[in-house]
């Protein structure tokens, strides 16, 4: 059997993370999204893995390439036009001749969420579903046992508590199907319609339930949820992923040639990138995950937190339930509040965050003394200049005076 992972998106949601890489690439314990979710599909034996690319492909392909790193084989298919998971699902035809896997390439599972899939699969379509007690926002099945009756998309009330968790195994007719779908009123070929037509046609359409774990990234700050999971089981959801120079201290991982200097107190779960030097009197508190090349300054505390690569912070900074991108150079004494039960508005649609101090895209410029109020977000390539106190959203390459 293939694998083939959508990862053509953007993840609009999931700016200014997304303004640089495509959402799968955003790192979850110091590796890309789409990486923990091959090695998923590896862990049950699969190992032909197709991955359908569009936004920012080249970065995907690049870090992944033919797959023999991560011990698997990958090829690529490309979506230009994001014009729907349906339309995504076609540009394979002609490369799958038997049943094949689909998953989203944002969506964080493990090998045993795959394995309840492939196990109970049956009929010509089965797709796996989750129990979530919130539904608003989601895709919800109703069921006859485990015959699929309806799909119902982001319903307005509750009718069910399953979740369509968008993993699928299809056989190769569903590129018949494909070619009869209309296009839904978000202009989009969504694979639900093909899937709902098949049921109204009588075709067998199976439903596996699954406790296991599945997370939905629709937000940036989604991630730091994401990044809790994985690093609390580290030992055991990272052993296949960290190099062999890695120490592993209980459930706190130290990258190669990282140094920790004198007085710091790191509680895990943690882990910490290559070539990284953690400055004197530091804390380190749980859920945090600082990539490669980073240098933290004295006297700094980083909890609940994700740090990409090359990322500089200053001495007595104070970083919690943030992101920060690749490549920022922050000075001494930045402070970042956090707020708890935030609206957040994004394209004039306000977007609930549970608490979030900021997310912070790629190669930014902070000086000493910036302030960062809660849930306001700086993009890429900008600069704040020194005693600044950022109470809005900062749009890219902007100069703060």
């Amino acid at each position: 059997m293939r694998a083939v992972i959508l990862a053509a998106g953007e993840g609009l949601r999931c700016r200014p993370l997304t303004l640089t890489r495509s959402k799968v690439m955003v790192p979850v314990a110091n590796k890309p999204l789409l990486e923990h979710i091959i090695s998923a599909v590896a862990e049950n034996g699969i190992r032909d893995i197709i991955l359908v690319v569009g936004y920012k492909k080249e970065r995907i392909m690049d870090y992944f390439g033919d797959g023999l790193d991560f011990r698997v084989n990958i090829s690529y298919v490309f979506q230009d036009a994001q014009l729907g998971t349906a339309h995504a699902v076609k540009q394979l035809r002609g490369l799958v001749e038997e049943d094949f896997l689909v998953l989203n390439g944002d969506n964080l599972v493990d090998a045993n969420t795959i394995s309840d899939l492939l196990t109970g699969r049956s009929g010509s379509v089965t797709l796996l579903a989750v129990e979530r007690e919130q539904t608003l926002g989601y895709g919800v099945v109703i069921s006859d046992g485990s015959r699929v009756k309806t799909i119902l998309e982001k319903p307005k009330e509750v009718v069910s508590h399953l979740v369509n968790a968008g993993m699928y195994v299809f056989s190769p007719e569903i590129f018949d199907e494909i070619d009869k779908t209309p296009l839904s009123e978000a202009g989009e070929y969504a694979i639900t319609d093909t899937i709902q037509q098949m049921i109204n046609d009588g075709k067998n359409v199976s439903m596996v339930t699954s406790r296991s774990m599945w997370m939905d990234a629709i937000h940036s700050w989604d991630f730091l949820k994401a990044n809790a999971v994985v690093l609390a089981d580290c030992r055991r959801r990272l052993s296949g992923t960290i190099e062999e120079s890695a120490v592993i201290r209980g459930n706190v991982v130290i990258g190669e040639n990282s140094l920790i200097r004198g007085g710091c107190y790191i509680v895990g779960p943690v882990i910490i990138g290559r070539n990284c030097d953690i400055g004197p009197n530091t804390v380190i508190l749980p859920s945090t995950a600082i990539g490669d090349n980073t240098s933290i300054g004295s006297s700094v505390e980083i909890q609940n937190s994700i740090l990409m690569n090359d990322v500089r912070i200053g001495s007595n900074s104070y970083i919690s339930n943030s992101i920060v991108g690749a490549n920022n150079t922050i000075g001494p004494h930045l402070s970042i509040e956090v707020g708890r039960d935030l609206m957040i508005e994004m394209k004039g649609i306000l977007h609930h965050a549970d608490t979030l101090g900021t997310v912070m895209g790629d190669d930014n410029t902070l000086a000493n003394r910036v302030l960062i109020k809660a849930g306001k977000m700086i993009a890429n390539n900008c600069s704040v200049e020194a005693g600044i106190t950022v109470h809005k959203d900062i749009p890219p390459a902007s100069i703060v005076i």
